[in-house]
């Protein structure tokens, strides 16, 4: 039910919840997707994790590649737990609502920390580049303060250009209606359910969503373009394989993550369907994530094998070694 306050004499309301609308074609499968959607997230955070800890525990993959793979996972796992719970308890219980200041902490903790994912990737194309085609100073440029410096500005940087835009938002007026059309609190719909118009602090947003889209891709481009340039001179092979080997499963999840937050970000207003949005963001936060482990380790022979050592180190408690042994 919709909460709302007398502001002053007159007849304004003011909002202090709102209902996210969720998916209600298919609300009557709640429990069905609630199972499927709390896999998925578990999954996901698992896959992320386990990644993180490998890179962390392994002294052999304490190398910048994989260091901005552990932070990406890192933030991949933070970047799904800002919607996913929320989504979960809609399909089980029903529980739409959700208070106004915890609305706004998602949207921009959800916006911050995709920001920095892209960011993430820009600089992950940018040490690929660096290792391949400068081989030589690799080493050198790409320092332990390098890296953390590197990680540090993407955080910063996320940060920043978010917070702006959705302080702006929340500081606007909200008198109803209070359903949100999405399943989290995402820019774009609350900026329809304010009073006032919106048009310069959506104008600011976009100016800073393409910011980073185009940022990172214009870094990804360029490195890229460099990147094959170079493998298609390699002399033999075998060394071209190995050199693209180490680049495919970091274009891959660049294409899914760019062709979905274009589609819900980038297009004409006129052409924006909330549907299609709900959908694009689903793909972009359930399944992205999901699949971002499985892309990174499938044909990484280093994570495989520190995989393999870290399996082979865990002992059976006592008990079951005292079973197992013969009398």
């Amino acid at each position: 039910m919709e909460k709302v306050v007398m502001v002053g004499a007159g007849n304004s309301t003011a909002v202090q919840e709102f209902t996210l609308e969720g998916f209600p074609a298919v609300q009557h499968l709640g429990k069905v997707l609630f199972l499927l959607h709390l896999l998925a997230y578990l999954a996901s955070v698992t896959g992320n994790s386990l990644i993180f800890t490998i890179i962390w525990a392994d002294r052999r993959l304490h190398t910048p590649m994989y260091f901005f793979l552990s932070i990406f996972s890192f933030g991949e796992c933070g970047f799904i737990s800002t919607v996913i719970p929320k989504l979960l308890t809609i399909f089980l219980s029903g529980r739409q609502t959700i208070s106004f200041a915890a609305c706004f902490t998602q949207a921009f903790a959800f916006l911050f920390l995709g920001a920095t994912i892209f960011f993430l990737m820009a600089v992950m194309s940018l040490d690929r580049y660096l290792a391949i085609c400068k081989p030589l100073h690799y080493p050198t440029i790409m320092s332990p303060r390098t890296c953390i410096l590197l990680v540090t500005a993407c955080f910063s940087l996320g940060f920043l250009l978010m917070v702006i835009p959705v302080i702006k938002l929340s500081q606007l007026s909200f008198c109803g209606p209070s359903v949100i059309p999405h399943f989290f609190c995402d820019f774009g719909p609350l900026a329809k359910l304010s009073c006032y118009k919106t048009r310069a602090t959506e104008m600011l947003f976009f100016i800073f969503a393409f910011f980073i889209l185009f940022a990172s891709l214009f870094v990804t481009v360029i490195a890229y373009s460099n990147i094959v340039v170079t493998i298609v001179h390699l002399p033999s092979a075998k060394e071209r394989k190995k050199a693209f080997s180490t680049c495919s499963s970091h274009l891959a999840v660049l294409c899914l993550m760019y062709s979905s937050c274009v589609f819900i970000y980038l297009r004409p207003k006129q052409m924006i369907s909330l549907d299609s949005n709900r959908e694009a963001a689903l793909v972009n936060t359930v399944v992205t994530p999901l699949l971002n482990p499985v892309i990174y380790t499938l044909r990484n022979k280093q994570v495989h094998q520190a995989l393999r050592d870290a399996l082979s180190r865990v002992k059976l408690p006592t008990f079951w070694r005292n079973v197992s042994s013969p009398p």
